[in-house]
C-alpha cells in the first residue's frame, strides 16, 4: 500500500510540473492538458435503521492527461490513465480495492489525405496494487497482468475528439508473474509459462462529446482478433467517462468499463463507479 502512495504523489509532481512547462511553451507543437478528480461515496447508519445497510465509505483518486504533438503532417496523441479506489466496510478491518488502473495510449500518424493518415500505435495496461478474490487469494499485482500492444496502421482523424485507428498488423504481449501460472492458466497464458504472444488485428475508437453545457462523455473503443489462436473471438474493451460540472472545482463522474476476453474468463466483466467529488483541471 506505501508504494501505491509512494507512486501516486510521484506522478502528481511529474504532471505539476509539467504543467507548469505549458505556460512556458512558445512553439505551439505541444497541446497538453489533464484532470484530476478526488471522488467520494459514503452510507451511514444507525442502529435503529430498519431498513437494513450497512454503513461504508469509498475514495477514487483519478488522473486523465492528454499530451498532443503536431506539426505540419505529423500528429502524436498521448493519453495517460490513471485509477485508484479504495472502500471500507464497518466492522470489516480490511479495505477492498475498487479500481485499479495505469494505462498509456500512444498514436503517431502522418498524414495521407484528408482525414486520413499512416500510423503507428502503441497501448500499455496495468495494475499498481495488489488484487485478491472472494477467497482473499492473490490474485494480480504490479505488472501481473502487463498487457502490450502496437502495430501500424491507418488513422482516419477527424478532429481531437474523433478519430478511429485501423491496425491489421498488430502485435500483444500478455506478462504474468510465473506463480500465477504454477498450477493453472492465469489471464491468457499457458500454465508454467510467463507470457502469451498475439498477432492480429486492431480497432481503436475515441469520441468525447458535451451533451449539455457542463456534461461531456468520453468513449473509447478497442477491438483485437488474434489470427494464430481463434479469431472470431474479438476481444472488446469498451471504457465510458461521463463528467459532471458542478462548478469549477466539483463534479459528478461516472466511469463504466466492460470487457470481454474469452482467454481470461469467458463473460463479460463489467465495472462502475459512480461518485461526487472534487476536480481539478490543468
Amino acid at each position: 500500500m506505501k508504494k501505491v502512495i509512494l507512486s501516486l504523489v510521484f506522478i502528481l509532481t511529474l504532471l505539476s510540473a509539467n504543467a507548469q512547462e505549458v505556460a512556458k511553451d512558445t512553439t505551439k507543437l505541444w497541446t497538453k492538458k489533464g484532470n484530476i478528480s478526488l471522488l467520494f461515496n459514503q452510507s451511514a447508519y444507525n442502529k435503529q435503521w430498519l431498513g437494513g445497510g450497512t454503513s461504508n465509505i469509498a475514495g477514487n483518486l483519478g488522473i486523465n492527461y492528454d499530451f498532443n504533438y503536431k506539426k505540419g503532417a505529423v500528429v502524436w496523441d498521448n493519453k495517460f490513465i490513471l485509477a485508484y479506489g479504495l472502500s471500507k466496510i464497518k466492522g470489516d478491518t480490511k479495505t477492498a480495492k475498487t479500481d485499479d488502473r495505469l494505462e498509456l495510449n500512444s498514436l503517431w500518424g502522418k498524414k495521407a489525405s484528408g482525414n486520413w493518415y499512416y500510423s503507428l500505435y502503441f497501448n500499455f495496461k496495468t495494475q499498481m496494487d495488489t488484487g485478491l478474490d472472494k477467497n482473499d487469494q492473490k490474485i494480480s499485482h504490479f505488472f501481473s497482468p502487463a498487457y502490450f500492444q502496437f502495430g501500424p496502421g491507418m488513422l482516419w482523424k477527424k478532429n481531437d475528439n474523433l478519430s478511429v485507428n485501423f491496425s491489421p498488423a498488430a502485435a500483444k504481449l500478455i506478462i504474468v508473474h510465473k506463480h500465477f501460472t504454477d498450477l493453472a492458466p492465469s489471464y491468457g497464458v499457458l500454465q508454467g509459462d510467463v507470457s502469451r504472444f498475439e498477432f492480429g488485428a486492431s480497432i481503436s475508437a475515441y469520441y468525447k462529446f458535451n451533451v449539455m453545457a457542463n456534461v461531456s462523455i468520453e468513449n473509447r473503443l478497442n477491438l483485437y482478433s488474434n489470427y494464430l489462436d481463434n479469431p472470431q473471438n474479438v476481444d472488446v474493451d469498451y471504457q465510458m467517462n461521463v463528467i459532471m460540472k458542478i462548478n469549477k472545482y466539483l463534479s459528478a463522474n461516472v466511469a463504466v468499463q466492460a470487457i470481454y476476453d474469452d482467454n481470461s474468463v469467458q463473460a463479460v466483466q463489467v465495472r462502475e463507479i459512480f461518485g461526487l467529488g472534487v476536480n481539478y483541471g490543468f
